[in-house]
């Protein structure tokens, strides 16, 4: 299986094509248009999303609401279909790919800006919503919330966030997901600690916005109940972490990704590193084949392979690059020092881009699982 997406951000619409999706599968529109409304919201999110009201046709591979194998295309309607009407952009902006996308294709910069904005990550979250679907029916559960906005982190107390880092980890989805639904940023806190940290959040998006700024965060995204044996040790580009670091970098505005422990693996020994094994008779038929750990450090993955826990996968996302108060650039005709463009945008769209990171891992999942020889 493998997926594809076209469109542009003020084009006619958005594409999502997925072959090798498999047969008789009922899709439910309703999930997929769910995750699209959950992708415009979240706090610090722009105009475009007051414009815009996404949802869904199903243009092929579909008969009586059912996948018939064919190639499945989606169609995402863009009610902002200005593009040739557009002003050209001539400044490009630091931290976008409006100067090398027009220095490597020998074309003006509004083009490419339409087919690199954000927008088209409305058609890999349909993609990924009905990746979701097919994963459910198999009870694997992938759900994605937000970590942290901007320097948030910096300000919490040591004490409150080991207890919620262990707490969390002894969540099952269905907790996860109401805590994540109930929250205007997506976040997993607990009522005790929801209203502070949250109400920080606020405060450093509010603050961004005075300023004609933009901030970023850290996502999170955990995938429960996937079976032991998906990826492969065999091959470099058959490894689960491999195709997961890759779908999720691809995402527009993630810096860095890391699987479990990650980065602070660096820091840590190995006798605190490893997840010791053991096995238990009576989980014989469960996802882990009875095999279970008692931490998870190393996220779900080993040696390119699910080892039958909890995958989780951290990303940072950077401050959106388009913004009010603008940085300096040049004139691209003239190459005069100006100010960089300024385009209708969002200052904080980390709770959207959970959205897109859970539906990324989710089809990222499936196409492993799909396109695997595993004997699970």
């Amino acid at each position: 299986m493998e997926y594809r997406t076209a469109g542009e951000s003020h084009g006619r619409g958005l594409l999502a094509f997925i072959e090798g999706f498999p047969s008789g599968f009922l899709i439910d529109v309703d999930k997929i248009n769910f995750e699209l409304r959950r992708r415009q919201g979240g706090y610090g999110r722009g105009g475009r999303q007051q414009i815009e009201a996404d949802k869904i046709e199903i243009l092929t591979g579909i008969w009586q609401g059912k996948s018939t194998g064919a190639p499945l295309s989606f169609w995402i309607v863009n009610k902002d279909s200005r593009i040739d009407s557009a002003p050209e952009i001539v400044n490009p902006r630091p931290g976008h790919v409006d100067l090398a996308g027009a220095v490597k294709f020998g074309l003006p910069i509004r083009p490419i800006m339409e087919r690199a904005s954000a927008r088209e990550t409305a058609a890999r979250v349909a993609a990924g919503a009905l990746a979701n679907q097919y994963l459910e029916s198999k009870g694997i559960a992938v759900v994605g919330f937000v970590r942290s906005i901007g320097d948030a982190d910096s300000s919490w107390d040591e004490l409150q966030k080991r207890e919620f880092e262990r707490e969390i980890d002894l969540l099952d989805p269905s907790e996860l997901l109401s805590r994540r639904n109930g929250s205007e940023f997506y976040t997993a806190f607990s009522d005790s600690i929801a209203a502070n940290r949250e109400a920080k959040f606020r405060e450093i998006v509010d603050d961004a916005t005075l300023g004609g700024d933009s901030v970023g965060g850290l996502i999170e995204i955990r995938a429960f109940n996937v079976p032991i044996g998906i990826g492969s040790h065999t091959q470099w580009n058959q490894k689960l972490d491999a195709k997961i670091a890759m779908n999720i970098m691809s995402i527009q505005a993630i810096k860095g990704v890391e699987i479990g422990l990650g980065f602070a693996a660096a820091k840590t020994r190995g006798s605190k590193m490893h997840d010791p094994i053991g096995y238990d008779e009576a989980q014989k038929s469960s996802a882990n084949q009875g095999y279970y750990r008692r931490t998870n450090n190393a996220g779900g993955i080993e040696g390119g392979i699910s080892n039958g826990s909890t995958i989780v996968v951290r990303c940072a996302m950077k401050p959106i690059p388009t913004m009010r108060l603008p940085l300096k650039s040049i004139d691209w005709n003239t190459k005069k020092q100006s100010n960089a463009t300024y385009e209708r945008s969002d200052v904080c769209a980390v709770p959207a881009a959970s959205v897109v990171a859970q539906n990324v891992l989710a089809i990222t999942i499936l196409e492993a699982m799909l396109n695997d020889q595993c004997k699970c």
